[in-house]
């Protein structure tokens, strides 16, 4: 009778956690972090995807994995690609991280943080080599920036940011990073970030862009992103992008040993929501280095979790992604690719930040050649 009794159990055990496991590996490439009362399900390699505020399309849309009928209900102007694509060949002299030459793409990570709040320091050899990274991420921005214009399309840009990545001997991050198929993410209008490039997404006149760029470099990664208008664009437009430059800032200037990461997503949110703004609450700010996604998290909107203490040596990412309207979005079928729920625009801002022993200092800060916001120029 006892022995029926634990078979009777370990088969209730198997219905309900294996319908869990399948669901997170139906999750698709897009990192999940799910945060209920007293427990974190952790995926420190990629960026936090919350499943209670996404809607991911299973089925239709073209794309990667997509069926061939599109029947899904897309929120604004942007759609898929038709076709598939192959990895850009990089130089076999040029150092590669650790995901690059595999099927998955799947990362390794940093095996001795075991919690939330556990931070890697790094040490002066380190930060040298993240400042470098994140020196080259920042001339690549800019480069990138500069050739966005009316009738250019994205797969232009990602064939520059490739080769420009590759001319200064370094690696495009997210080529194959969990198998994403391009070197750089372009996020268009109402697209929440992770856009991918393609031929026939057109840059028309009024259009905003995210581009967002990471090169790894000698074995360690710099990333940063920022907004480009295409052409003239509305008012309505600069007053999401500046507001959503402003709120970034603010969280930056917050930054300093002592700091607990949580605080940042309430400065974001204190700033956007008084002027009619949403802050998207699935993807977040990360740890970064030797490795591309690490702790700590940072959310962009007020929590009280238990992410970790800024203290010198630590180099994460602040990028919070500011909307016009709801904060909720969804997911096309490419496991990449998200957009505002509701269609409307949507702005972000990203730097690589090092904790210094008095404060903060962005790694992949604008240089004197950097091209300005309208904003800055009246400065």
């Amino acid at each position: 009778a006892a022995q029926k009794m634990l078979r009777t159990r370990l088969t209730l055990c198997l219905c309900v956690l294996l319908p869990v496991a399948t669901a997170f590996q139906a999750a698709g490439p897009v990192g999940m972090r799910l945060l209920n009362t007293g427990a974190q399900v952790v995926s420190r390699s990629r960026p936090r995807h919350d499943t209670r505020h996404t809607t991911r399309m299973m089925g239709g849309g073209f794309g990667f994995g997509a069926t061939k009928k599109d029947t899904f209900k897309y929120t604004g102007t942007q759609r898929p690609s038709l076709w598939p694509t192959k990895l850009k060949p990089v130089p076999s002299n040029i150092m590669k991280p650790d995901y690059a030459g595999k099927k998955n793409g799947a990362p390794g990570g940093h095996n001795h943080l075991k919690f939330p709040w556990d931070i890697h320091v790094n040490t002066e050899e380190d930060i040298a080599g993240i400042r470098q990274s994140a020196r080259y991420a920042r001339e690549v921005l800019d480069i990138a920036g500069a050739a966005v214009a009316a009738g250019v399309n994205t797969e232009d840009l990602d064939i520059l940011v490739h080769e420009e990545t590759i001319k200064r001997g370094g690696y495009p991050s997210p080529l194959n990073y969990h198998g994403f198929p391009k070197s750089v993410c372009t996020s268009i209008n109402e697209v929440v970030c992770h856009g991918i490039p393609d031929k026939k997404a057109i840059l028309k006149e009024g259009d905003l862009i995210n581009v967002d760029v990471t090169v790894f470099c000698n074995g360690y990664h710099g990333d940063c992103s920022e907004m480009f208008c295409v052409g003239e664009v509305d008012d309505k437009a600069k007053e999401l992008i500046q507001t959503t430059y402003d709120a970034w800032q603010a969280a930056i200037n917050i930054c300093k040993p002592g700091v607990k990461y949580s605080e940042i997503g309430g400065v974001i949110e204190d700033f956007i929501v008084p002027r009619g703004y949403s802050t998207t609450r699935n993807f977040c700010g990360h740890g970064v280095g030797t490795v591309f996604h690490t702790n700590p998290t940072v959310v962009h909107y007020k929590n009280k979790i238990n992410n970790g203490v800024m203290a010198p040596g630590h180099t994460f990412t602040i990028e919070p992604m500011i909307n016009e309207g709801d904060h909720k979005n969804v997911m096309w079928a490419d496991g990449w690719t998200a957009t505002t729920a509701d269609g409307g625009r949507t702005a972000q801002f990203e730097h690589t930040l090092l904790i210094t022993e008095d404060g903060v200092e962005a790694l992949t800060a604008k240089t004197e050649s950097s091209p300005r916001y309208w904003w800055e120029q009246k400065e």
